[in-house]
């Protein structure tokens, strides 16, 4: 198998609206940043998969030789200049079952399904658990 770039989908169920929501990359730069309304807000995150189904790629960051996860800005951390929020979702990404890696080979998107409040009420941040499993669409 050679390397090949698939599509992670980064869906945010229910985004603070007004806020401003982004893929980082590596340098810590907001990407194709959007500002959230009540409905759910998706981010594609293009993503490398290795030969041995480790995820690579501007997007992908890691901790240790195993944990791999991708960062969703969020307020000032998204590009947003004004008054607001600054926190960052850490969502992992080095458990996404090998069968979903083998469909994302194949072509599909591999979606997975966050929450966007914390507890305070503001919007999700540091290490997000997933509402529901990895799915491949």
């Amino acid at each position: 198998m050679a390397k090949q770039t698939i599509t992670l989908r980064l869906t945010i169920h229910d985004p603070v609206p007004g806020v401003c929501y982004s893929l980082q990359g590596k340098e810590g730069e907001p990407v194709n940043a959007v500002t959230a309304t009540e409905a759910p807000l998706s981010l594609d995150a293009p993503v490398t998969l290795n030969d041995d189904n480790r995820l690579t790629g501007p997007f992908v960051r890691r901790e240790g030789p195993e944990r791999r996860f991708v960062y969703i800005g969020i307020g000032t951390h998204a590009g947003f200049a004004g008054p607001t929020w600054s926190r960052r979702a850490k969502i992992n990404v080095h458990d996404i079952p090998a069968d979903l890696l083998e469909a994302a080979r194949q072509g599909r998107v591999l979606e997975v399904r966050l929450p966007g409040r914390a507890k305070d009420g503001g919007p999700a941040c540091a290490t997000v658990r997933p509402l529901e499993r990895w799915k491949a669409l």
